[in-house]
């Protein structure tokens, strides 16, 4: 079927998660950073995915807002910098402007004007989400933003999925799911939709039953593929 509804996944995918530490770490002060600030970047992003998936699968949901700062304070504990709340308010306040990718802005705009319906599917808490697409100035090419807290549960569960039909009245072939990550992608074939999967770092393709459509290194092709 024709694609008519492009949704995509917000941190890593349209919102640079490593910009929070990058800045800080430039910023007078925050010299402790300079090093170890791609360390801790890293860290922060991949606790806050063990986070929502364990506590989905203990069925002890929380907000997003609260993922991100449990992850954060992992990862300056484990990056020796837990005893500088100065930084650790500084980070968590640049989180909530993120710098959108570069080619965002006009990929989007790009895919408003073939007519697409184009909406954020996001772990991301209402507020969170706010605060980035205000930041990154995207909110006239987007339909809407999706967060799971609607349905009380983290991605990849099904029912996080089941919002995008709901909202937009669409069949699963009919979505462009993108995203960063490899196993948000290969859930969401292995739910139906049509995927691309933006892997920027060049990993491996993860080893899950679905398996993603595209893979991009940049979101620059996506309006070539939902028109073919």
């Amino acid at each position: 079927m024709t694609i008519t509804t492009c949704i995509f996944d917000a941190y890593g995918t349209l919102f640079d998660v490593a910009a929070a530490a990058r800045l800080a770490a430039a910023e007078p002060g925050n010299e402790a950073l300079a090093d170890t600030w791609p360390k801790l970047a890293e860290h922060w992003r991949l606790k806050q995915l063990q986070y929502s998936w364990l506590r989905a699968i203990m069925g002890e949901h929380t907000d997003f807002w609260q993922v991100t700062q449990d992850g954060l304070d992992w990862s300056l504990e484990a990056c020796g910098l837990n005893g500088d709340p100065a930084l650790r308010e500084r980070l968590l306040a640049l989180y909530w402007e993120l710098q959108a990718y570069p080619e965002v802005p006009k990929m989007l705009a790009d895919l408003k004007a073939a007519g697409m319906n184009t909406a954020i599917l996001s772990n991301g808490s209402p507020d969170m989400l706010k605060g980035a697409v205000d930041s990154a100035g995207i909110g006239d090419v987007l339909d809407d933003v999706l967060s799971v807290e609607s349905v009380g549960v983290f991605k990849p569960a099904r029912v996080v999925y089941d919002l995008v039909g709901e909202r937009f009245g669409c069949a699963g072939d009919e979505v462009l799911f993108v995203s960063s990550n490899g196993w948000d992608a290969g859930a969401a074939a292995g739910y139906g939709f049509v995927t691309a999967w933006v892997n920027r770092g060049g990993d491996p393709v993860d080893r899950l039953p679905g398996k993603p459509h595209h893979i991009l290194s940049d979101l620059t092709a996506i309006p070539d593929i939902a028109r073919s």
